[in-house]
């Protein structure tokens, strides 16, 4: 366990208090060689964030800061740990150019980044799939099943992979069954194998990372990590590097998940 690639801030509105310093010296005490700040990146112009809270990422005014302060760090913890600055871009269907600009703008800040889908869109109105469970079911009324939930989410992590999003455009594919947060809840009688094999093919063939992601199993109604262990296994048989992240929120969350995800590299 050297590298969490997938760590959360104080930018984040959703998040925590904790300071950079808490996250670093957390990560040191858990052993780890490498870490990558990935904070919520700001959502692309002329969309508007879904979530009731509309806390789902970081301003844009305060990008600057937030790589300063990165830059802070890695001056400071130098020799100790490898710090990269990094972020975690939503791909929301029909804002490509959009997402392609600001990537183009900030890519140079960049050491390491990853393309996750928290929006859906469904009938010219976009939902945040995994704001909380009240909001997925809503979906699921909405939508008419939980499996056309499911459906739209692998079509539109799909489209993310495919998406030409420009040279800044993150190589790392985040918690690709994200989908299944709140299965204890609203469980779903496929597996949709077929699903994940097609975007796992995908991830092969553009020579991407996938994100091994702890969060999920420590979620109540989720209880396993993203992806599971079998299609962690087929990425693992089809030479794909898994990257693990804490996906942490708060310092103390950092190794969440760890002792359960069997194809940590």
């Amino acid at each position: 366990m050297l590298k969490d690639g997938h760590i959360h801030s104080s930018y984040c509105p959703h998040g925590t208090k904790d300071s950079l310093e808490d996250y670093v010296e957390r990560a040191l005490e858990l052993g780890f060689q490498e870490i990558s700040f990935t904070e919520h990146a700001p959502l692309p112009e002329g969309f508007s964030d879904p979530a009731p809270a509309s806390d789902s990422a970081m301003r844009q005014e305060n990008l600057e800061q937030y790589f300063d302060e990165i830059s802070r760090v890695k001056s400071a913890y130098k020799g100790k740990i490898k710090i990269n600055a990094g972020l975690e871009v939503d791909f929301i269907e029909g804002f490509d150019n959009e997402i392609r600009r600001f990537l183009n703008k900030i890519g140079k800040f960049l050491d390491d980044s990853i393309l996750s889908v928290h929006f859906l869109k469904h009938d010219y109105q976009y939902d945040c799939l995994d704001y909380s469970p009240d909001v997925f079911g809503k979906m699921v009324r909405q939508y008419g099943s939980i499996e056309r939930v499911y459906e739209n989410y692998f079509r539109t992590l799909l489209l993310s992979i495919r998406s030409d999003l420009g040279p800044f455009k993150p190589k790392r594919i985040g918690h690709i069954t994200l989908v299944k947060k709140f299965q204890k809840k609203y469980p779903v009688e496929r597996e949709f194998k077929d699903e994940i094999i097609q975007i796992l093919s995908e991830i092969q063939i553009q020579g991407y990372e996938l994100d091994y992601n702890g969060a999920g199993f420590t979620k109540p109604l989720c209880k396993e990590p993203y992806p599971p262990d079998w299609a962690a296994e087929e990425a693992s048989n089809k030479g794909i590097t898994l990257i693990y992240g804490s996906d942490a929120h708060q310092a103390k969350e950092m190794g969440q998940g760890t002792r359960v995800m069997k194809y940590l590299k």
